[in-house]
């Protein structure tokens, strides 16, 4: 990155949009932080969630998803039972360059509630809102809190163009809109 990474980050944002809505200052007070930070951004989540439940007593099954294996539920504080887990997306919609990856870590907030965010890479040329792995690692309920901080995306430029982008190899989450749940080719 030639720019400071807070400039980067700002200027393919604001230039590229690379980040919609795009907050281009660090939100803290009275919430879980999120926008641009120093060296990445803080990424909210949504108040759309899909939370795991075992009444059906069916079988999670990456191959063969069931709808059943979770519960829709929309508002502003989504409880994740103990030991469980939920799937959430962000705020932001992402249009990721095709020289940079970005890598997505859990916000130390929550780490220190018990709270564990699991988002895998974002490779060039994704374009799509992010799916968020909330697993709730404590024996009792906790809340996430919508439309606040989650986790905090690093961005990483490559002095080339990838050779074989996601859009490219024509991802199975590409272009993705609301919470994805697992999907495999056939």
């Amino acid at each position: 990155m030639g720019l400071k990474a807070d400039s980067w980050i700002r200027t393919k944002a604001l230039k590229e949009a690379m980040i919609v809505p795009f907050c281009e200052d660090q939100v803290g007070k009275g919430v879980v932080s999120y926008g641009l930070s120093s060296y990445g951004y803080d990424i909210r989540v949504s108040d759309e969630f899909k939370i795991f439940t075992n009444l059906n007593s069916t079988v999670v099954d990456p191959k063969q998803f069931d709808d059943a294996n979770v519960v829709d539920f929309r508002g502003e504080v989504c409880i994740v039972p103990p030991n469980s887990f939920a799937l959430a997306r962000t705020i932001e919609y992402f249009k990721i360059p095709r020289n940079v990856l970005a890598i997505c870590l859990g916000k130390s907030t929550y780490a220190r509630c018990g709270i564990i965010v699991n988002v895998t890479p974002f490779e060039p040329e994704f374009e799509g809102h992010i799916t968020i792995e909330i697993s709730n690692t404590t024996p009792l309920p906790a809340k996430i809190y919508a439309n606040e901080g989650i986790a905090q995306v690093l961005f990483f430029e490559g002095d080339e163009m990838c050779e074989t982008s996601y859009k490219d190899k024509n991802g199975k989450y590409h272009g993705q809109e609301g919470i994805t749940l697992p999907r495999i080719l056939r």
